[in-house]
């Protein structure tokens, strides 16, 4: 099983952070971990400061700032958090990536719990950067809530939202690194008794005379994944699919009412990072299901 002791979970009061606030809590639930909330406060979003007259006044501007912020954190887990769950609440100053990645670090983090994008315009396109940048750097496993998710999602007598994970779909290219990332899609599936496919895409088109071999090559790939004592104890299908990588992940994740899609994410070069964005990025921002980014 997975230990996971705690969740860091980055709030930027909009309704995303809100429902990753509220999937942390439900994760945190089920392993028993603590939850930290944190928010940032980046003073570079606020040129005005700059002009501020006086030092004294730039002071006194700037603790206004920590002062709404901590205020409004207050607010937010005093209305989402449940009794059972008490969450550290810190609020930090800084670039808002960096800032997330050393308090992750700083304080052991098992498991990064975000949204995708904030709240509008600028806002959005910050907070999407911002996840984008913490999920290709951070050694951590980042869980990526997108859009609301379909019935996984339920509220349990006392208010508390409760996510029920049935279909758990594994996308593997057959590299190392997707594979040992295998061993976290088994886990979940066991802990939550899933259903688990493992998914493959080819994205080069075999010739039509070829086309049935290929498929045939690939399931065959998959199943050998599947270590014998899980293949007896557990629900474990394998699906192949032709296309680009994202549009297939996603058109099966709608198809199969996944609800959560676990990816591999390599190390972080050039050639990573550019494989980056075009399949796990994209699936995390236009799929229907959470996505849980495996760093191994």
């Amino acid at each position: 099983m997975l230990e996971i002791k705690l969740i860091l979970c980055p709030v930027d009061f909009s309704e995303l952070s809100v429902r990753a606030y509220n999937h942390a809590l439900s994760v945190a639930g089920y392993y028993q971990a603590k939850v930290a909330a944190l928010h940032v406060v980046d003073l570079s979003r606020y040129p005005s400061l700059g002009f501020a007259a006086t030092a004294g006044l730039y002071d006194e501007s700037c603790r206004a700032f920590y002062d709404d912020a901590e205020e409004q954190l207050r607010k937010l887990v005093k209305h989402h958090t449940n009794s059972e769950i008490q969450p550290e609440l810190s609020v930090e100053q800084g670039n808002v990536p960096d800032t997330i990645l050393s308090f992750a670090q700083a304080r052991n983090a098992d498991l990064i719990v975000m949204g995708t994008h904030g709240r509008r315009g600028y806002d959005r396109l910050m907070l999407g950067s911002v996840t984008d940048r913490v999920m290709r750097t951070s050694p951590r496993n980042v869980l990526v809530v997108c859009k609301p998710p379909h019935e996984s999602t339920a509220v349990d007598e006392r208010g508390h939202h409760v996510h029920h994970l049935n279909r758990i779909l594994f996308c593997t290219d057959f590299s190392e690194n997707s594979e040992r990332a295998l061993k976290y899609a088994i886990s979940v599936t066991s802990e939550y008794d899933a259903e688990l496919t493992l998914l493959h895409v080819l994205e080069k088109v075999p010739r039509p005379a070829r086309a049935a071999q290929t498929i045939a090559a690939a399931t065959e790939q998959l199943e050998k994944l599947i270590p014998a004592e899980e293949r007896k104890t557990l629900k474990i299908a394998t699906a192949v699919r032709i296309g680009k990588a994202y549009e297939q992940i996603i058109q099966f994740a709608l198809e199969s009412h996944i609800d959560l899609a676990i990816m591999g994410v390599r190390g972080r070069g050039a050639l990573d990072l550019a494989v980056f964005g075009s399949t796990t990025h994209r699936v995390m921002q236009l799929g229907p299901c959470p996505v849980l980014a495996t760093h191994v």
